[in-house]
């Protein structure tokens, strides 16, 4: 009997272990597209396949990603760095995240879609001749599982290769009539909505979406994308070759979100779209992001990734009236009279791959940073010991290391700026938007523990996410919409909790108004150490809050930046100085420091910590500075 127990018992344990041993991932599916930044000027076969490709696996990506990280493409350089095998080769390390995955590599596209066609439920084809159908359908892929494919009858087009030939991917949605003709003419009605055209093609395309997706709930309207529509194929050379920024479509497809390309300027007709009544695009904009308003209730905001293709579109680089930072903020001021915010895919930097592979990487529960103490700044000669400043004739500097509100420019740079050899040498303040660990977690993940004692991190522009905080609060310009505030707290809190922060390093108030008490408190609650926003007196002190306005930026070679630094600090009647660099090495600011020095070796660069610390006790001992009354 006691034999047969044991026996019993074994088995029971051998099954029990067979079933709780966890799923064998499947292979990771591999594809190398750099082929498709080699297209040349006046061949637009190469240019139409660049695009196509990308395009079409990106929307792959975004589907079979959506659960399992399975698809993983090559395809983003930044000068000599390969940015894909970058991060690919750092989790493919022993013991790392991707350690034990196996792997199958394909040669070409319609093999890799061959191989994943029971993925999917079949493809979208958009028009050529409507350029914003590109988007449309990429909003469309998410929700409804389906591939997008541009229409192009040629022989040699990837939509001859996978829907009339190879796997013939079935078409679930078509943007075009079955003749070839175009759905969308910006006449009459739009075609099965009963709604009046908006007189634009463009327009009329996105509304279509609108009545047909959108508003029914077919979407996740917490998440949206503003990337350029496929008039790229027009002049793809204004920017990197990599600036269709196709690749950046997976994650917003795998998140079942919205995509669009449209002016945030009412004066004027949207210079991709010149016969347009002024504004269409605007109007069509507000409305889209009001209807994403209203599913998420007021409490969630959106998740737009992408930034105005300023290179291409809607500025004076395009026939324009504006410049390129003008509209970058009238779409800043725009999308936050809505509750939205940016992850600011900027061009220079804009490709990203692999978001949606990448989405499941594990990061920690937090990565805590320490404050510094009293006893501290007493050690370190800052503070006497009655704990008042001892100045010593000394001015205190600390520089915003930015600009970090972008995904696509955290995970370029990491190789080429953070990796840098002279990193630690000097403080450095690093603003890095947490929200960015919803695209690029290993890059947040990766900078936290390779930083050093020297490496002090805090938010970018304006918190989790970038947008204009002043249009948050009640009366709202533009939307009218209740005070968006305690939402925008709600939103921020658990990211700076995660993250370890408590100082937002910018805050860009634009052409939004200045934060008033509400917005002041509300930065409190989760900013704590100090904010340094655009429109506030030159120094305040909201509560216990350090508030600091900001100042110069700094980009020149570090000769000319030391002296700009110094002839700036020497017009200011405090002894605390914030500048803002975009986009430099630490090697720059360790010369830049050493050039500070032999103009005036009393200027001192500070960690973080120190600098608000020091700075809010100065606050409390100078009533005119704390009360904003200092010119």
């Amino acid at each position: 009997m006691k034999k047969s127990l044991l026996v019993m018992a074994l088995i029971a344990i051998s099954f029990n272990s067979i079933f709780a041993q966890p799923k064998k991932l499947p292979p990771v599916g591999m594809i190398d597209l750099g082929f498709t930044l080699q297209f040349k000027q006046g061949d637009q076969q190469s240019i139409n396949n660049a695009w196509d490709y990308t395009h079409t696996v990106a929307s792959l990506q975004g589907i079979v990603n959506r659960t399992v990280p399975q698809l993983y493409v090559f395809l983003v350089k930044n000068g000599n760095a390969d940015i894909d095998r970058y991060w690919w080769n750092k989790y493919r390390a022993p013991g790392k995240w991707l350690s034990k995955r196996d792997t199958i590599v394909y040669k070409n596209v319609v093999d890799l879609i061959s191989a994943y066609k029971n993925k999917i439920k079949g493809a979208v084809v958009y028009d050529p001749n409507v350029p914003a159908t590109s988007n449309v359908a990429s909003s469309i892929a998410g929700g409804d599982d389906l591939i997008v494919i541009r229409y192009d009858t040629n022989p040699n087009s990837l939509y001859s290769q996978i829907i009339t030939g190879g796997p013939k991917i079935p078409v679930r949605v078509s943007l075009i009539n079955a003749d070839g003709s175009s759905l969308f003419t910006g006449k009459g009605t739009i075609p099965g909505t009963g709604r009046a055209s908006s007189g634009s093609a463009k327009n009329d395309a996105y509304l279509w979406f609108l009545e047909k997706y959108m508003k029914p709930g077919k979407v996740n309207t917490k998440y949206g994308a503003y990337y350029i529509d496929q008039q790229w194929l027009k002049d793809p050379f204004l920017a990197n070759p990599n600036h269709h920024t196709l690749s950046n479509h997976d994650f917003f497809i795998s998140r079942k979100g919205f995509f669009f390309d449209l002016s945030p300027w009412v004066d004027e007709a949207a210079t991709d779209d010149p016969t347009q009544k002024p504004g269409t695009d605007a109007n069509t904009l507000k409305e889209i992001l009001l209807t994403a308003y209203n599913q998420n209730k007021g409490k969630d905001y959106t998740y737009l990734g992408g930034f105005p293709p300023w290179a291409f579109k809607y500025t004076q680089h395009a026939k324009g009236r504006h410049e390129d930072v003008a509209t970058e903020w009238e779409y800043s001021r725009i999308i936050s009279a809505y509750n939205a915010f940016k992850d600011a895919d900027a061009i220079g930097y804009g490709a990203l791959a692999n978001a949606s592979f990448w989405q499941h990487f594990p990061l920690k529960k937090e990565y805590k940073q320490n404050w510094v103490t009293p006893a501290e700044l007493q050690k370190k000669g800052y503070l006497t010991a009655d704990d008042k400043i001892d100045y010593k004739g000394r001015n205190f500097v600390v520089f915003y290391v930015g600009d970090y509100d972008a995904s696509s420019w955290v995970s370029q740079t990491t190789p080429t700026l953070w990796d840098d050899e002279n990193r630690g040498k000097v403080p450095m303040m690093w603003c890095i938007s947490p929200v960015l660990a919803e695209r690029v977690p290993m890059a947040l993940d990766y900078r936290r523990e390779t930083a050093s004692p020297n490496d002090y991190f805090a938010a970018a522009d304006n918190g989790a996410g970038y947008l204009m905080p002043g249009m948050l609060q009640a009366p709202r310009p533009l939307s009218g919409l209740p005070d968006g505030l305690d939402a925008w707290v709600a939103h921020n809190k658990p990211y700076y909790k995660q993250w370890g922060l408590t100082i937002t390093g910018f805050i860009i108030d634009g052409q939004a108004p200045p934060l008033n008490q509400h917005g002041l408190d509300a930065y409190a609650a989760f900013s704590p150490n100090g904010i340094v926003p655009q429109k506030v007196p030159l120094t305040l002190l909201h509560g216990d809050m350090p508030v600091i306005r900001s100042d110069a930026d700094v980009n020149e070679d570090p000769a000319e930046a030391a002296k700009i630094i110094y002839n700036r600090i020497h017009d200011r009647k405090i002894p605390f100085h914030w500048f803002r660099n975009i986009l430099k090495s630490p090697s720059w600011y360790v010369q830049v420091v050493a050039e500070l020095k032999k103009l005036d070796p009393k200027i001192e660069l500070l960690t973080a910590p120190d600098f608000f610390e020091l700075y809010r006790i100065y606050l409390k001992a100078n009533p005119d500075a704390a009360q904003g009354k200092i010119k």
